[in-house]
């Protein structure tokens, strides 16, 4: 999946030089000539990063960038503010904004570039550490969970079955996510089902194919030190110790 950046800005010719730009360096991008479109599109789109100029017809980029964040979903979505205005003041008041980055026009777009991907860089840490401190807090919650409802059963040959409140194993259909993810499956084979998440996935796929971590990195738009979580992650997850074990896993249980 293409991360994708909204390119915000009244004058054609800036938001065409972006998008192609953007779209040759492995992005999805979408436009939007003014800030109430912007707007519209955030939410219609979501995207990952998002470019703006300040002065636009509608809504200029402080308004939008005011808007946005009282959105929750969007709090933290980096900004990127394209402007000729530099005084002190008027970058003072797009930090307090919300922006995470000026940049003053004109502009080369390889520098626009290199910003781009540090700020798509933070914001994949960021996930990743509230992801990890989530499932931290969470895990003495589902290890009660499953004293509670699982039990070894001699139907499954030793294997934990879930036990609803009334004693009875319900339908696989009725297990959730969670514990299928966490918890031995009724099938009597021993193995946990493996869930990841869709970016684990991709890391997984260009794994398979031998690529490095600066190659998946390069690919996927992270550095190589977020992709070595990623890697540490799946073979956590597979319970193997090397990629090669991961690999061999991936076909076997047909994670991709």
């Amino acid at each position: 999946m293409l991360l994708t950046i909204l390119v915000v800005d009244d004058d054609p010719g800036t938001r065409l030089a972006i998008g192609e730009y953007l779209e040759m360096s492995g992005y999805m991008a979408i436009a939007a000539a003014n800030g109430r479109e912007a707007l519209t599109m955030v939410e219609r789109h979501q995207p990952h990063l998002m470019v703006t100029d300040i002065v636009m017809p509608q809504m200029d980029g402080y308004e939008l960038v005011r808007q946005i964040r009282k959105k929750p979903a969007f709090r933290l979505l980096p900004v990127i503010f394209l402007t000729a205005r530099t005084n002190t003041r008027e970058r003072i008041l797009g930090y307090q904004l919300g922006c995470d980055v000026y940049l003053a026009k004109p502009f080369e777009l390889e520098e626009l570039g290199a910003v781009i991907r540090n700020l798509l860089e933070r914001a994949s840490s960021i996930a990743q550490a509230t992801w990890r401190a989530q499932e931290t807090l969470s895990s003495p919650v589902i290890e009660a969970e499953w004293r509670f409802a699982y039990k070894p059963s001699p139907e499954t040959g030793g294997a934990a079955a879930y036990l609803s409140p009334e004693g009875d194993p319900p339908s696989d259909g009725r297990r959730s996510r969670a514990s299928a993810a966490s918890w031995k499956d009724r099938d009597g084979d021993g193995e946990a089902e493996i869930v990841l998440s869709d970016r684990e996935r991709q890391v997984l796929s260009l794994l398979t194919e031998g690529l490095s971590n600066a190659q998946i990195g390069d690919r996927l738009h992270l550095s190589p030190r977020t992709i070595e979580k990623y890697v540490s992650s799946l073979l956590r997850k597979t319970a193997t110790k090397n990629r090669a074990q991961l690999v061999g896993v991936a076909i076997e249980r047909a994670l991709l």
